[in-house]
């Protein structure tokens, strides 16, 4: 069931479903508010909650608002994109063969057939990105699952627009931005150990904060670096 609250100036979607504890996020670009509920609790009690919760949304939307954002891309020469949080210009190659990526200490090579548009270019880069984080991603599974000690079914690479990483308890499973392909590596390992503690503890309670503190004693720095870096320019859905 879906419903929305209105507190002064801000609007909050308040989804209520099958689960036993409250999630409050804030969400980029603007900073839109959401309260995952249990299905049993009234609007009244939830209405409380977001009350008591009003000084921190009012912060983190302001965080938001001051994010950089990236200017949009049209994948042509000398353009700037990033790798691993390293800068690299593009340098597009017209060849009649099968379009390919290729890195060199300074450009991002991409090799695609004459009058390919810039929607294709941006597929095919998007996809080498993806390609990337599907070579990190398992190395850093076999090292945090066992000091962790638990293990994930199956993770995905995907593209998501409000969130860096997502964790599901039931099944298992992890799910990561491809976005994080052109963020520094430690950013990265962060949102993996992130969703892998969710794997204990699902909430963001004082057992999630702690179990981070033991197995990642600098995230929050990370997450403060992956928070300051400029953000993908897109129309953001709502």
């Amino acid at each position: 069931m879906s419903s929305r609250l209105r507190l002064g100036k801000i609007d909050i979607e308040v989804v209520q479903k099958d689960i036993r504890n409250v999630h409050l996020s804030v969400h980029p670009p603007a900073g839109r508010v959401r309260i995952a509920a249990p299905a049993h609790m009234k609007l009244d009690t939830i209405r409380v909650f977001a009350i008591s919760k009003l000084d921190w949304i009012k912060q983190q939307q302001a965080k938001l608002r001051k994010q950089d954002r990236e200017t949009p891309r049209d994948y042509v020469d000398r353009e700037s994109h990033y790798v691993w949080g390293k800068r690299y210009l593009l340098k597009v190659i017209e060849q009649d063969a099968a379009p390919r990526v290729e890195l060199t200490p300074r450009t991002l090579r991409l090799h695609v057939r004459p009058g390919t548009d810039r929607q294709r270019r941006r597929i095919i880069l998007e996809g080498w990105h993806r390609q990337q984080l599907h070579e990190a991603v398992p190395l850093l599974l076999a090292h945090w699952e066992p000091v962790l000690g638990v293990k994930v079914a199956r993770y995905f690479v995907q593209h998501m627009k409000t969130k860096w990483g997502s964790c599901n308890s039931p099944r298992r499973t992890i799910r990561v931005n491809t976005e994080l392909a052109k963020k520094p590596a430690q950013c990265l390992e962060y949102i993996i150990v992130h969703e892998l503690v969710h794997l204990l503890e699902p909430s963001h309670n004082t057992r999630f904060v702690a179990l981070m503190d033991r197995f990642m004693p600098d995230w929050r720095a990370r997450r403060q670096l992956l928070n300051q870096l400029p953000v993908q320019h897109e129309e953001w859905d709502y």
